[in-house]
């Protein structure tokens, strides 16, 4: 596993689109939520105060998958994703999120918790850095 980048570099100036709070849909979360791989990201992003780059997550998928995941994150409104140099860096819209959809984002959090303690699988297994 890459080491967790906390330090901010500045933008290379490459921008990617995100949606605006206001324009954050329940239903598109939730569906950017419902996948397994996804969860992995943000769970692992939940655990963290700072940005982490593409490279710490080691999906069991294709690279063109992992891509896919991030940007159907990235365009539902889960996570920010801005360019620090060559690195694509990712943190979690927990703000935004709580602020539209209050209490959503930690219960998800706690039941994919449950979950895992209900069915037997180690934290490590699911990609939240335990």
């Amino acid at each position: 596993m890459q080491p967790r980048t906390t330090v901010q570099p500045p933008s290379s100036g490459r921008s990617l689109e995100h949606p605006a709070r206001d324009a954050i849909r329940l239903e598109d979360v939730l569906h950017a939520l419902s996948d397994p791989m996804r969860m992995r990201v943000v769970r692992t992003l939940a655990g963290e105060t700072g940005e982490l780059s593409c490279s710490v997550f080691d999906l069991p998928v294709s690279k063109s998958t992992t891509t896919h995941h991030f940007r159907v994150l990235r365009e539902c409104g889960v996570i920010n994703q801005i360019y620090r140099g060559t690195a694509k860096m990712n943190a979690l819209r927990r703000e935004d999120l709580d602020a539209l959809f209050p209490g959503l984002l930690d219960s998800v959090l706690r039941a994919a918790a449950d979950q895992d303690l209900r069915l037997g699988v180690l934290s490590r297994d699911v990609g939240d850095g335990g």
